[in-house]
């Protein structure tokens, strides 16, 4: 929308120029008010086709089925607005009868079409994959935090990029990884369990002869925020395991690069303004408007490249005196020898901010769910238990194969990350017209591809989808196949890391991290939720943006679990 105000003001330029210039006298006040008359004019015209006439009468999509209910002027905004990311897209897909497309419209009357068949996001995520591209605002304003990596890159460059990082992620090169996962987690909860006792103690020194405190947490637990200590255990692998380098933010909560990190995904009513301002206004104009938020992500930014390219020096040096080669993405990307230094700073910039922050969002899920479920929670702590090293010996490791021949562990996994997909949705848009469907689409639709809906659609996970129930990717049918009707029906069922050209190239390391990280968290501690009726589901406050996370932290109760 913001690119109309360049047409809008050349052709008004232009026509009060050549009427001016039939005058007999010239007057520079008199083009001045020809024009502002003729921008204005047509500012009129282009607002009422914009909003009124072109989405509710002459669109080829007005037909598809939508939502009922919404605004004369804003279509689904306030719904959409009042609601955490990718709810309302969850609501809809289950309760709009549809083909495999449903349009709705956000502020202003924008059209957005959400694919919801495997069908309708095979066309856009395989088929046409390079029709559609993130929209300039998206990479204009993520790509301060991101950089312009692979997740960013588009068309030719895209390809490119992710042709030569694919060897540094193939399962051959992550596997050599999994006992840095497994060491990391160790750390972690050698530094969580001092944390949980230290709490304990204090508790206890309070509670002594002070009546009723004990009511409040019971005794020999502590009380644990979830999601700091996952973001750190997170930063800290990615740190050896993508970089190799150890940033120790497990040690040193206040670690500039951890609170760099803890400040620009930290809800924030000026971020949200400014989303919505770059809607209408050019990133190039907002991201230059003196707030607090941009004075945060700016400072973040040349922090984050700077210990980036600190890295790569570092790294290059090694190669040069032809030291041992390091088993981190980063040296395999630099041994490639196909990025430039600029090049794969930004490729860090994206590792260290998606690599961390997803995971960290799916460990606090995790939790919270096996909080709500005990029984799940107790059934994984015993395969745990009895199928990998105890966390007190210096001489713990596991592989992949130790991991990955955990069924109830990777079944708990993978329904976390269905249930509660880290990135709620993603946008794309295409850059030509085209077709999804069969549906002809202009250039410039805004196509919203939502997993938080996908993943829980009873067209394509039965009656159950709304159910977290890590038996579904347990149960086999005579043949020994999976009997989950997504499972046998489409692979696009299960959308959290998306499909295709575009999927995301960190899958594989994810996964692990996220399998490994939660195996030494369930070994050692039992959870439960401090406060139950605040996060029941029904209530729980879920903080929008690229991740998804409650909006005031998990604050929950742990106890160390003797004898692992």
């Amino acid at each position: 929308m913001a690119l109309a105000w360049r047409p809008l003001t050349a052709a008004a330029a232009v026509i009060a120029y050549v009427l001016m210039s039939r005058q007999t006298v010239w007057s520079f006040s008199g083009f001045i008010r020809t024009f502002c008359g003729l921008w204005l004019s047509g500012l009129f015209l282009w607002v009422a086709w914009t909003i009124l006439l072109y989405p509710k009468l002459f669109s080829p999509l007005r037909h598809l089925p939508s939502p009922s209910g919404g605004s004369f002027w804003n279509g689904h905004f306030a719904e959409i607005a009042a609601k955490p990311t990718g709810i309302p897209m969850r609501e809809w897909i289950n309760t709009i009868p549809n083909n495999g497309l449903i349009r709705y419209t956000g502020m202003f009357n924008q059209e957005r079409i959400m694919p919801t068949s495997p069908k309708a996001l095979a066309d856009v995520l395989v088929t046409r994959s390079y029709d559609f591209e993130k929209p300039s605002q998206v990479r204009n304003s993520i790509g301060r935090i991101l950089g312009i990596g692979v997740l960013l890159a588009e068309g030719d460059q895209h390809k490119v990029q992710r042709r030569n990082l694919m060897p540094a992620f193939a399962f051959r090169h992550i596997k050599d990884l999994y006992p840095v996962f497994w060491q990391k987690s160790r750390e972690a909860i050698q530094a969580m369990t001092k944390d949980v006792n230290d709490g304990v103690n204090k508790l206890a020194a309070a509670q002594n002869g002070v009546e009723g405190v004990e009511t409040l947490i019971p005794k020999g637990w502590a009380s644990f925020e979830v999601s700091d200590w996952a973001s750190r255990a997170t930063l800290d692998i990615i740190g050896v395991a993508g970089l190799g380098r150890d940033f120790g933010a497990i040690h040193n909560p206040d670690n500039e690069l951890s609170s760099r990190y803890r400040v620009l995904f930290r809800p924030s009513k000026q971020a949200r303004i400014l989303g919505i301002l770059g809607l209408f206004i050019p990133t190039w104009i907002t991201n230059r408007i003196p707030v607090k938020r941009n004075d945060d992500i700016a400072l973040a930014a040349r922090t984050i490249r700077a210990v980036c390219s600190d890295l790569i020096q570092e790294k290059r040096g090694k190669l040069a005196r032809k030291e041992p080669t390091d088993v981190d993405i980063l040296s395999v990307a630099i041994e490639s020898g196909s990025f430039s230094d600029s090049e794969l700073i930004d490729q860090l910039m994206t590792f260290l901010a998606a690599g961390h922050e997803t995971t960290a969002s799916a460990m606090t899920w995790a939790i919270y769910m096996l909080c709500l479920h005990p029984e799940v929670q107790s059934r994984l702590r015993q395969e745990i238990r009895e199928n990998l090293p105890s966390m007190d010996s210096d001489s713990s490791t596991v592989s992949s194969l130790d991991i990955d021949h955990l069924p109830y562990l990777n079944a708990v996994c993978n329904e976390t990350l269905r249930y509660y997909a880290p990135v709620p949705l993603t946008v794309r848009e295409p850059m030509v017209d085209t077709v999804v469907m069969g549906e002809h689409v202009p250039k410039g639709t805004r196509v919203i591809i939502c997993p938080w809906a996908i993943n829980y659609s009873t067209e394509l996970w039965g009656a159950d989808a709304a159910v977290f129930n890590p038996e579904r990717w347990l149960a086999k049918d005579e043949h020994g196949n999976n009997k989950n009707k997504a499972a046998s029906a489409s692979n696009y069922a299960f959308l959290t890391f998306l499909h295709g050209p575009r999927s995301c190239i960190g899958q594989a390391f994810s996964k692990a991290e996220f399998a490994c990280l939660l195996a030494a968290w369930i070994g050692r501690f039992e959870f439960e939720l401090a406060v139950k009726r605040e996060y029941d589901e029904k209530n729980m406050l879920i903080k929008g943006g690229i991740t998804a996370r409650p909006a005031k932290g998990l604050h929950v109760h742990a106890r160390v679990v003797e004898g692992w």
